[in-house]
């Protein structure tokens, strides 16, 4: 089997993989921080890794639109930065794929995981950030300018600061960054989005059937309380009519959910699925991905395997 070389640059970190099989494992790999000279040294450390691969994905943050990066402010200098013409140039005529990492972490999920086999679906990534990938007839939708599953610009209340105020409406509410953000200014003190996530998830419910017996208080140990528990509950049912109202769009077979907040998948997969099941004429498959860590990275190298065949 001939080897591929992936690339995943994300907000916070670059990792490299190299691959000698189809399918999802690494024969060699790599981590750097992102930060200056960010794309320098990501192809040096590939370079080092295997200097001739048969192909090359490459997965980033943002999209790429008329052959610039966009919507990628986090890294520096990748803004605006004319990716697909300097790969092209560090790589010659070796095959160069690019996508951004939602969709390079459903490509991984189509060719090797929970979306294999499945026509149309819907990759939700629940991380720092917040975004789905399209998939209609076995592939990803790119959309007209490279930015379709942009899901954290949708509206939550008609007229709000949206994009045009430089704001992300959805994913500022509901994401891990923003669990993180909005606890911290509740509590007064750092908070992780897992952290918040755990403690909802040690709640009982209080049982209220008729002859159930007697009612229990729900045993509550959310970081902070009530408050926290509140912001949880809000941010997840927010979620949850955004993701059905897009199944009721697509219409898809399977919705597959990954990305870091799934580290609290019993708490996120019921509500999602309840939602789901209430408000989709004719609801998806609900299921969590097959690939919890470097996601990005394993599509990256998908990519680059298809650019082989």
């Amino acid at each position: 089997m001939t080897r591929v070389l992936g690339i995943d640059v994300g907000g916070t970190k670059v990792a490299i993989g190299v691959s000698a099989a189809d399918g999802p494992a690494l024969s060699a790999h790599v981590r750097l921080d992102t930060g200056p000279d960010t794309l320098a040294r990501a192809l040096a450390a590939a370079r080092a890794l295997d200097g001739a691969p048969a192909a090359v994905g490459f997965s980033t943050c943002g999209v790429i639109r008329d052959g610039v990066v966009r919507l990628a402010p986090n890294v520096p200098g990748w803004e605006g930065l004319e990716l697909p013409r300097l790969l092209q140039e560090a790589y010659g005529a070796t095959p160069v794929a690019i996508d951004n990492d939602v969709n390079a972490a459903a490509a991984a999920e189509l060719r090797w995981g929970a979306l294999r086999g499945v026509s149309t679906g819907v990759y939700l990534n629940l991380g720092t950030g917040l975004a789905a990938a399209l998939v209609v007839d076995g592939r990803v939708v790119p959309g007209a300018h490279g930015a379709a599953g942009e899901i954290g610009y949708l509206q939550v209340t008609p007229g709000e600061p949206a994009f045009a105020d430089g704001r992300v409406p959805l994913e500022e509410r509901v994401s891990g960054g923003a669990l993180a953000t909005r606890g911290a200014a509740l509590l007064g003190r750092p908070i992780t989005a897992a952290e918040l996530l755990g403690g909802g998830r040690a709640r009982e419910p209080v049982d209220e059937t008729p002859g159930g017996g007697q009612a229990r208080e729900p045993v509550d140990e959310t970081p902070g309380g009530d408050h926290a528990r509140t912001l949880v509950d809000e941010a997840l049912r927010t979620l949850a009519m955004s993701v059905a109202n897009l199944c009721v769009v697509l219409d898809p077979e399977r919705l597959v959910i990954g990305g870091g907040m799934m580290g609290a998948a019993e708490l996120i997969l019921p509500r999602l699925t309840a939602e789901i099941g209430r408000a989709v004429p004719f609801p998806p498959e609900v299921r969590p991905a097959r690939f919890a860590d470097d996601a990005p990275l394993l599509g990256a190298l998908a990519l680059a395997r298809a650019a082989v065949a």
